[in-house]
């Protein structure tokens, strides 16, 4: 870092997040550390990857592995302790506007109201976003239809199954069509054929040209689903690549099921 730079905060991010998008990458993280006031070692501590379009990249760990933690400063929802994030060339900390306009996040805890139906709940999403008018319910509709919740439109979400809870959220997190879909867990505890409805969406989006960032316990999804996966324990990534490359590179492995316990160990991780 030169003289200059140190004297102007915020310059060399800005450098790094110009670098990323002449790279063509949707997300950068870049030693990326997050430490929590009280605690006695960072929850993120030099994470580094990066994601690149229309790719499905999977972050996978245990838990306190710190994949919420990174999403959330992904997100522009934490701000970083040290690092740098970008988003399609926008810091999140200089640009965290930006940034938020681009991102659909759809997180393990539902993030929708309760009290309101599926409709509501996308309209009043729909516009946070700037969408209105004719074009917010035609949005509104074609998101209902591709998440099968159409017939359910204007029941209450708390009167859902979880399998519908868990549609819904991912309805609210494209409304809007995201550069960036970030999906924390998303069929965690779902009856098998949201699942599968779910999994058959993502592959759809990615057909389309959606860059998707990818948090699963589920082995087999990621292995089915993922381009590249990245195995994060202990705050940073320890293993990147696509499967493929990875159980080539760990040849005693069989699956990634096994590649994983062989990274980050078989003690639980209560």
């Amino acid at each position: 870092m030169t003289a200059d730079s140190a004297a102007q905060p915020g310059l060399q991010e800005c450098s790094e997040s110009r670098e990323a998008m002449a790279a063509g990458e949707v997300l950068r993280v870049r030693q990326l550390v997050k430490s929590y006031p009280g605690a006695t070692r960072p929850a993120v501590k030099g994470l580094d990857f990066t994601v690149r379009p229309g790719e499905i990249f999977g972050l996978l760990g245990p838990n306190g592995a710190g994949k919420t933690t990174a999403i959330l400063v992904i997100c522009a929802l934490l701000p970083p302790t040290s690092g740098s994030v970008a988003v399609c060339g926008h810091d999140v900390v200089h640009g965290s506007g930006a940034v938020r306009k681009l991102l659909g996040l759809a997180p393990q805890e539902l993030a929708l109201y309760p009290r309101l139906t599926a409709r509501e709940n996308l309209r009043y999403f729909g516009r946070l976003y700037g969408l209105s008018g004719k074009s917010l319910e035609q949005r509104i509709v074609e998101c209902l239809e591709k998440v099968g919740l159409r017939e359910n439109a204007d029941q209450r979400i708390d009167k859902y199954s979880g399998g519908m809870k868990r549609r819904a959220n991912l309805a609210a997190a494209i409304i809007h069509h995201p550069r960036l879909l970030i999906l924390d867990e998303p069929t965690v505890g779902i009856d098998p054929q949201s699942r599968n409805l779910i999994l058959k969406n993502l592959a759809d989006f990615q057909s389309q040209g959606m860059t998707i960032l990818y948090t699963t316990h589920y082995m087999e999804e990621a292995e089915q689903l993922c381009d590249r996966v990245g195995v994060m324990d202990n705050g940073r990534i320890i293993a990147c690549g696509s499967t493929d490359e990875l159980l080539s590179q760990h040849p005693g492995s069989a699956n990634l099921e096994e590649l994983f316990l062989h990274l980050t160990g078989k003690h639980l991780r209560d």
